[in-house]
C-alpha cells in the first residue's frame, strides 16, 4: 500500500511522517513519534482516553485517520506543561487532589480540561460535568476528577 507524506506539528514541534492511509492517529503519536502519553482504551471513540487537541478542537485519536491530520497543529497531553521540568496547573491539581488512580484515562481527562480551559476559563462546576461526560474513568468516581479540575480554575 502506498504510503502518505504528512506534515503535524504536535506540541509546537514540527514533523513528517509517512504513514499508510489507513494508520490511526493515535498509532501515529505513539508508534511514529514515540509520544506514548495518549492511551487507546476502546478503539471506538466513547472512553475519552485518546483526546487530543487538534486545531483547537478535541478529537478522539482512535478514530481519526493520520491522514486528516495532514497540516494540523495537534496538543497531546506531553504538551500541556508549559515548560521543561514543569506542571500544568491542571496537571498539579490531579496529583494534589486525587484525580487519578490507574492512570490510563488520565492523559485524556487532563487533555479535555485544557480543552474546556481554553474555551471557558472560568467555567462552574456543572459545566465542568457536562464538558467532561465523554471521559470516562472505571477507577476515580468522578468526584476526584472534577475537584480537580475545579481546582485549577484561574491559576
Amino acid at each position: 500500500m502506498p504510503k502518505a507524506d504528512i506534515r503535524l506539528k504536535v506540541n509546537g514541534k514540527s514533523h513528517r511522517v509517512e504513514v499508510e492511509p489507513r494508520r490511526l492517529l493515535v498509532d501515529c503519536l505513539r508508534y511514529d513519534l514515540g509520544l506514548t502519553g495518549t492511551k487507546e482504551g476502546c478503539s471506538m471513540g466513547v472512553c475519552g482516553a485518546c483526546t487530543v487537541i487538534m486545531n483547537g478542537n478535541t478529537v478522539a485519536s482512535c478514530l481519526t485517520l493520520a491522514v486528516q491530520a495532514d497540516g494540523a497543529e495537534i496538543t497531546t497531553i506531553e504538551g500541556i506543561a508549559p515548560g521543561e521540568g514543569k506542571l500544568h496547573a491542571l496537571q498539579q491539581s490531579f496529583i494534589d487532589k486525587g484525580g487519578f488512580q490507574c492512570g490510563i484515562c488520565t492523559p485524556g481527562q487532563i487533555v479535555a480540561a485544557k480543552a474546556l480551559l481554553d474555551y471557558n476559563p472560568k467555567p462552574t462546576k456543572e459545566e465542568v460535568r457536562e464538558w467532561m461526560m465523554g471521559n470516562l474513568c472505571r477507577c476515580t468516581g468522578y468526584y476526584k476528577i472534577i475537584d480537580s479540575i475545579v481546582a485549577a480554575i484561574g491559576k
